[in-house]
Order: C-alpha cells, then structure tokens, then sequence
C-alpha cells in the first residue's frame, strides 16, 4: 500500500477499533496478520494511518466519543 499523503494523521488501536466495532487487540491481530499496517512510536505503541483506514472504510472517518452521554 502506497504511504498516506498526511502522514501525521494517526489513530490509535482503540480509535481504530471504534471505527470497525471491534476490540482493540483484535486490530493489533490484524496487524500482526499484514491486514493492517501500523507505525510503532517510540514507546513501543501502534499507530494506524488515518487514510489507510479510510481507503477500507471506503471514505471519511469519524471516531465515535467512547464517553457515554452524561445523564
């Protein structure tokens, strides 16, 4: 896959996750598997590009608020 144009547009593991509804290691097992590419930064921790994740979504991504509503 041909490296993003915004580079510095990142997603973490779980933004990645809310996106496709599912759970954070189960992006990270994508990874692992060549499904998905990821950067580590210098801690050690994943980092997704924003535009590959949109080139599967097949447009725009918008990461739902985790936080539920307040009462």
């Amino acid at each position: 896959m041909d490296r993003p144009e915004r580079p510095h547009q990142l997603m973490t593991p779980a933004e990645v996750a809310l996106v496709f509804r599912v759970g954070p290691q189960t992006v990270s097992r994508w990874e692992s598997r060549g499904r998905l590419s990821a950067i580590r930064t210098l801690g050690g921790q994943r980092r997704y590009y924003r535009a590959e994740i949109e080139a599967i979504v097949g447009g725009p991504v918008v990461v739902p608020d985790p936080t539920p509503p307040a009462a």
